[in-house]
């Protein structure tokens, strides 16, 4: 397994979308390609990544078709993405999948967009790792349960108000200081 390497197994045939490209074309495209998020780029550059949660987020955020249709995929990308080079090993990649809780990571070689490495590609790889993953998969869901435990006790003390970062009449919850959606509160 040592002498394994990304770029051994990576996905090379990659759905990626330019950084000027609509919401609503985007989100037709994951439809179309079954696909729960794809890479933004731009001259072979990783600009940025959407995925489903992005779009959902915009869609409970915009009120007509027309309105998702102007905001632009870069607008809503997180502006930091976790990559992984190409020489890297099978262990330096599950070990920052599982530090990340992420399922997958763009491979980047000299500045430029190169693959995406996944679990699926470590598994179809070496099934005998699926323990060890499945145990990464386990850690996330158990988080995220304390997430939502979290959320559920803030519920209790929440009013409907004006949130301070977007702006929008909703519940509110008290997060960094500050009163915010829990829509606003997610994006933070």
């Amino acid at each position: 397994m040592n002498e394994v390497i990304v770029a051994d197994i990576m996905t090379r045939n990659l759905i990626t979308i330019k950084p000027e490209m609509d919401l609503l074309n985007c989100a037709k495209i994951m439809i179309k390609k079954r696909a729960g998020s794809i890479l933004i780029v731009d001259q072979k550059k990783l600009r940025g990544f959407i995925s489903e949660h992005d779009i959902l987020w915009a869609f409970t955020k915009t009120k007509t078709k027309a309105e998702l249709s102007k905001i632009r995929v870069i607008d809503i990308s997180p502006k930091k993405i976790a990559t992984i080079r190409p020489t890297a090993g099978l262990q330096e990649v599950m070990k920052k999948m599982k530090h990340l809780k992420f399922e997958k990571l763009p491979v980047i070689d000299k500045g430029e967009l190169v693959g995406m490495v996944t679990v699926n590609d470590i598994l179809n790889f070496k099934p005998e790792l699926y323990p060890e993953l499945n145990e990464f998969s386990e850690i996330r869901e158990a988080s995220n349960k304390l997430t939502r435990i979290k959320k559920a006790k803030e519920r209790k003390s929440m009013n409907e108000g004006i949130c301070e970062e977007c702006g929008n009449v909703e519940l509110l919850y008290r997060f960094n200081g500050m009163l915010v959606c829990e829509s606003c509160q997610d994006r933070t």
